[in-house]
């Protein structure tokens, strides 16, 4: 009997012990790499599922402006305010895009990242 709890309490310490890693949590939680923001990898899907229906080479519904290319999109961020159409609540006027949910707060993030670090291609 004396032997039987020996091993069980030898078991269970060596199952605890064993069990437990030197991990933090840092490294159990997978964390996004930090790179700039490019308007080819990382903006222009954006532009494509959100505005393209209505900003496409031939604007539609209204829209004043195209959003079709690179040069078109980065104008829209410095000259028409376009960080500030697509941050605005949802409902709120001139909030983009119109009639539609607001984008994602990870999206209006990316495209703000995308204009400090510079806007690059």
């Amino acid at each position: 009997m004396y032997t039987k709890k020996n091993f069980l309490f030898g078991l269970c310490c060596s199952v605890f012990f064993y069990g437990c890693t030197s991990d933090s949590l840092s490294d159990l939680t997978e964390l996004d790499n930090i790179t700039e923001v490019k308007y080819n990898q990382n903006i222009k899907s954006i532009i494509d599922n959100n505005c393209i229906s209505c900003h496409g080479a031939t604007p539609t519904s209204g829209a004043p402006n195209s959003l079709h290319t690179y040069e078109l999109v980065k104008d829209a961020v410095l000259n028409l305010d376009l960080i500030d159409r697509i941050s605005r609540a949802e409902g709120t006027s001139g909030a983009m895009p119109l009639g539609g949910p607001r984008l994602s707060q990870s999206d209006i993030n990316k495209v703000i990242q995308w204009n400090t670090d510079g806007l690059m291609e």
